[in-house]
């Protein structure tokens, strides 16, 4: 069995200092993540801006060399981070979870190292010549969540390393370890001070959106959080790209063969245990479909292993943490007492450990209620008929949400159709989830604004400047 004890040992803070950090399946101590000061903070962000303009003036050639070896530098560590990642957030090694979580690492830096933004010719009509350049911002902030630590953070840090940004990388509190034995490797091929990770609190969280020498804020997490990163960034006027929390609604058209589309319909919901932003949480289908669906999904659920994600057999494993187990635990209760039919789990599966649920579907449940209002981020999916495709599209629309969001149906043009009026950044057809490095991705209303991926991306993580003569 690989160990992951050279790659804690070089991130991890003394015995007895900083955080401790649990297994969620086993709730072992893998180790004490360093708890920065504010003022360790300002250190790092004053080495990132010292870094910053010969990190550009290296130009695109070299700092895309650089990535390609950073994404080297992971791949020889593979299995040693996927394993530290699986222990610390939760999910199994195999199916669509931590080393699959590792190699995006890998293809999201390569992808980025290979990406050309070119200048735009805006003008030229024999008087005037004007282009359109895209340079660095300077330095940027990535603040990640916890559900997807490393996939994301390299989201963030790709495309702004190679813009010519240097980056600063403030992980969650839940899974610091992970994110900093992957900066940690990433630095092995880049050169001093050009990608730093502090681990810390909320204020240091708070600190880096608001501090005068950042130029731009990355942010993956809840609606409530990035609005606070809003306001932070107010004194320092930092461009943003915020991915926030979505509540991803399906719509299942007549005629679907239900059987055909079970297991990506699962994942589409259930990848990482369904602790995902894009992830589909409120599934509507058609009345003459609805048995078939259900039944359907829980054939997939009930042959679908979960447990402690170190077993090879597992491909769901728990809850990444309490507050977020308290908060699936509550909406399905709250299910029941509205009259919903559990046609699979339903309740804690303490056999498995504390923070285990499994594969909940709720049949029977409407609008309104709160399993289907708020987003659960986690393995409980309501499951809502109707019987106009009209309605559908009103229910899928009616929240304040709109990341993601899925058409299934057997005739592409009307699925197109319904897709074109539905209120979300990615609409995916006959799929859910699913993320490219060349398309760009983003929310709209509530689920923030900005997009990550491809080109698009890189402009996002620059700034203009337009040359006119």
């Amino acid at each position: 069995m690989t160990d992951v004890r050279d790659l804690l040992d070089r991130v991890s803070a003394p015995e007895g200092e900083g955080r401790t950090i649990h297994d969620p399946a086993t709730g072992e101590v893998i180790g004490n993540a360093p708890e920065a000061t504010v003022e360790e903070l300002d250190a790092a962000i004053a080495r990132a801006r010292a870094a910053q303009p010969a990190w550009e003036a290296l130009g695109h050639e070299a700092r895309s060399a650089a990535l390609n070896a950073a994404a080297d530098a992971v791949d020889a560590r593979a299995e040693e981070l996927a394993r530290l990642l699986s222990r610390e957030q939760g999910k199994p090694l195999n199916g669509p979870n931590a080393r699959f979580e590792i190699g995006a690492c890998s293809a999201w830096l390569r992808t980025n190292a290979a990406l050309q933004l070119e200048p735009e010719v805006l003008v030229d009509d024999g008087e005037t010549h004007a282009e359109l350049h895209y340079r660095a911002a300077g330095v940027v902030g990535a603040i990640g969540p916890w559900n997807w630590p490393l996939m994301i953070a390299v989201w963030q840090l790709a495309p702004a390393l190679r813009m010519g940004n240097t980056v600063v990388v403030k992980p969650s509190e839940y899974t610091p370890l992970s994110v900093l034995a992957l900066v940690d490797v990433l630095n092995e091929a880049l050169p001093a001070d050009v990608l730093i990770a502090v681990s810390g609190g909320r204020e240091v969280g708070a600190r880096l959106a608001s501090h005068p020498d950042i130029d731009k804020v990355m942010f993956t997490g809840s609606t409530a959080t990035g609005k606070k990163i809003i306001e932070s960034s107010a004194g320092n006027l930092a461009r943003l790209t915020l991915e926030l929390g979505g509540n991803d609604a399906g719509i299942i058209l007549p005629g679907t063969d239900a059987k055909a589309i079970a297991q990506d319909l699962f994942w589409g919901a259930f990848i990482n245990t369904g602790q995902t932003c894009a992830a589909l949480k409120r599934l509507y289908v058609h009345d003459s479909v609805y048995d078939d669906v259900v039944e359907a999904l829980a054939e997939v659920a009930r042959a679908t292993p979960m447990g402690n994600g170190l077993d090879e057999e597992n491909v769901l494993g728990p809850l990444q943490n309490k507050q977020q187990f308290d908060i699936v635990n509550r909406l399905v209760e709250d299910a029941k007492a509205h009259g919903a039919r559990i046609v699979t789990g339903g309740s804690p599966a303490t056999e498995l450990g504390d923070l285990f649920y499994p594969i909940t579907l709720v049949a029977d449940v409407s609008d309104g209620v709160a399993i289907v209002d708020e987003e659960q981020f986690g393995p409980a999916l309501p499951i809502i008929r109707y019987t106009e495709v009209e309605d559908a599209i009103a229910s899928a629309n009616r929240l304040d949400v709109g990341l993601g969001g899925s058409v299934w149906g057997p005739d592409r043009d009307e699925a197109l159709a319904v897709a074109n009026r539905m209120q979300s950044g990615t609409v995916w057809i006959n799929s859910h989830g699913g993320v490219h490095p060349m398309i760009p991705f983003g929310g709209v209303k509530g689920s923030g604004y900005g997009v990550e991926f491809g080109v698009e991306g890189l402009k996002a993580v620059s700034v203009h400047r337009v040359i006119n003569g």
